[in-house]
């Protein structure tokens, strides 16, 4: 079996289960606001960044829907910006 993985115009988040947690990795975490508190989990990381969800925890459901739609704007917009022109190799030539 798979893991889950929620995209749109890129990966959104994938989801995990654990034996004793279920967890959210959202690929561009570290890029996103968080004024809820969300993220617990993957803290260290330059990217990503995750919740880990225990047995009866009570989730803030409008801060996830707001994570959510920020993590998809987040993916829109860096699609929206010019990709960089390939280099053209240069040769020197010595003669």
């Amino acid at each position: 079996m798979g893991t889950p993985v929620w995209s749109h115009g890129g990966i959104v988040c994938t989801g995990e289960t654990y034996k004793k947690v279920v967890k959210m990795t959202f690929a561009k975490g570290a890029a996103l606001k968080d004024p809820s508190g969300l993220f617990n989990s993957s803290l260290e990381g330059n990217v990503r960044r995750a919740i880990d969800i225990h047995e009866g925890d009570k989730i803030d459901e409008e801060a996830l829907k707001d994570l959510i739609r920020a993590a998809v704007a987040l993916n829109l917009k860096d699609k929206s910006k010019p990709k960089p022109k390939p280099r053209r190799a240069t040769s020197k030539r010595t003669g």
